[in-house]
Parts: C-alpha cells; sequence; structure tokens
C-alpha cells in the first residue's frame, strides 16, 4: 500500500510564511498612525547554530516591515555588561521587543538575564511575569514556539477538545508553556495533558496513549514507530544535526522524530526542516507587532 505522505505532512513553512504576509498588513496599518516596532536581537559569542537564528529572525523583521537592532557581543562579556545592555534597551521607547539569543556563555547566569527583560518587552515570553499570567489562564507573551504549534493545530483542524496529548520534554521553553497551552479552557485547549520526560517509567507505554503527540527532547530519532498511535497527530519540535557524508555541507537536519518509520502510522506530522521552526519565527515577529501596540495603547491612555 502506498502512503500519501504529502497529504499527511503540516507544512509550517507555508503556514508561517502566510502569517508574516499577515502580520505584514497588520504592520502596514499601524505603521500610517503610529512607529515603526522595533525588535532588539542580543546574541553573545560565536556560535554557528546561533547566528544562523538571529539572521532569520532579522530577515523575518525585514519581511514583516518591523525594524530591528542587531548587537553582537563577544564571547567574554560578562553577566553585568549584558545585564547593562539590556537595561539600555528597556528604557529605550523606540525598541518594542527584546530578545537576547540563548544558550549564552557560562559566565552568564541564563535565568538572571531573562528576569533582567522588561515583561512589557519580552517577546520570547520566558520572563516569570508572563509565564505566571499564562499559568494563570491570563495570557500575555506566549513563549513562540509553543504558539506556533497551537497555531499549526488551529490552521490545520486538529482538535484538541477531550483529546490525550502527550509532551515528551518539560523545558520552559516548550514542554512546561505548551501543557499549560493544551490543557487551558477554551481556544485549542480542553485537552488531557501528560509530560514525559527522561525519568518516565516505560515511555513508549506513555507515549502511545497520546493522540497528540508532541517531541521535544533534543535526540534524533528518539520516538519510534513503536512509541506512537494509529492515526496519532505527531508534532516534531527537534532540530539535530546528524552528519550525513551523502550531503552536500555533510550534514542534515532530523527531528526528534524517526520520520520515515513514524508517518506511516499518523493521520498528520510535521516534518523536519519545515514544521514548527519557521513557526517560532513567525509567533516571534507576532509578538513584536503586539508588543507595540500595547506601548501605544499605554501611550494614548496617558
Amino acid at each position: 500500500m502506498t502512503i500519501n505522505v504529502e497529504g499527511k505532512l503540516i507544512n509550517g513553512k507555508e503556514t508561517a510564511a502566510a502569517i508574516l504576509r499577515e502580520v505584514a498588513q497588520d504592520v502596514e496599518r499601524f505603521v500610517k498612525e503610529y512607529e515603526q516596532p522595533r525588535l532588539a536581537v542580543v546574541i553573545v559569542g560565536d556560535d554557528p547554530a546561533s547566528h544562523s537564528y538571529v539572521h532569520s529572525k532579522v530577515k523575518a523583521c525585514e519581511r514583516c516591515g518591523i525594524g530591528s537592532i542587531h548587537i553582537e557581543l563577544p564571547a567574554s562579556t560578562s553577566e553585568e555588561e549584558l545585564l547593562e545592555r539590556v537595561d539600555g534597551l528597556n528604557g529605550d521607547s523606540s525598541v518594542h521587543g527584546i530578545l537576547v539569543q540563548l544558550p549564552l556563555p557560562p559566565q552568564i547566569d541564563q535565568q538572571h538575564i531573562i528576569e533582567r527583560i522588561s515583561p512589557d518587552k519580552d517577546v520570547d515570553g520566558f520572563h516569570p511575569y508572563n509565564m505566571g499570567r499564562l499559568a494563570a489562564d491570563k495570557p500575555r507573551f506566549v513563549p513562540c514556539t509553543p504558539q506556533g504549534i497551537i497555531e499549526l493545530l488551529d490552521r490545520y483542524d486538529v482538535e484538541t477538545a477531550g483529546k490525550r496529548a502527550v509532551i515528551v520534554g518539560r523545558s520552559i521553553i516548550v514542554g512546561k508553556p505548551l501543557a499549560l497551552l493544551l490543557s487551558m479552557k477554551g481556544g485549542h485547549g480542553n485537552a488531557t495533558v501528560t509530560i514525559a520526560h527522561s525519568k518516565t517509567v516505560d515511555l513508549a507505554a506513555v507515549t502511545r496513549e497520546a493522540d497528540i503527540l508532541v517531541a521535544a527532547v533534543g535526540q534524533p530519532k528518539v520516538i519510534t514507530a513503536d512509541m506512537v498511535m494509529e492515526g496519532a497527530v505527531v508534532i516534531d519540535v527537534g532540530t539535530n544535526r546528524i552528519t550525513d557524508p551523502s550531503a552536500k555541507k555533510g550534514y542534515r537536519w532530523v527531528g526528534d522524530v524517526d520520520f520515515d518509520a513514524v508517518v506511516q502510522k499518523v493521520s498528520r506530522i510535521t516534518p523536519v526542516p519545515g514544521g514548527v521552526g519557521p513557526m517560532t519565527i513567525a509567533m516571534l515577529m507576532k509578538n513584536t507587532l503586539t508588543a507595540a501596540q500595547w506601548a501605544q495603547r499605554a501611550i494614548d491612555e496617558q
């Protein structure tokens, strides 16, 4: 039997492109009356993957008509120096969103930096204030990757109410906020959510119960076909570089899911690349516009 793989794909690249077009239209309307939304992106060190991510974010800003400030700091930058940079951006009223690219060098406490960013400019959604609002069912800024996953489920008409969702991974970047979004009342929530992780006993037994399975562990092809329910929806958050002598660059990107085997069993699946990744950047653009709109509303109310 021939499997129609194309018909099962949740195409994040196409969906993200559509969202960027929508954001660009909203930005165009906004700047007719107010100032241009601006995003400041700070990168510390010379990690190639981080620089690639930052480049993609700057390019997305250009596509949407959002202004960008790209600040590159050496790997030797101290925590105090980075905090001073963040303070300066917090106090700059022309900057609406601040993103400090993670990970940071070992001499810098990542949490200190996250907590120093103004909650009003925290377009990554990692500040404890914004995390707390999400936990209280009063979301403001939501982390971009979980927000992008919810957007994909919505636009592909994947029902979540009453469904069993299993998230493999418990980070504050994906696992925990996504669990809150999927279990939230209304919208694309009302799912029964389980968070699985490295200490989960008999992981395969847990994942096989999932109508919606999200893999966010950062290990290539760790989710195999025998771990997936027939007809499940699988969201692969993983982006892992593996050596491949046959590839032009000598490597290729794969997800946390063994795609070729798992696609045979599922109803829907995100590919890697071209799945969740582009959605993360699209949601960042959406959050930056939202930050500018809120800032302007605060000015108007004064």
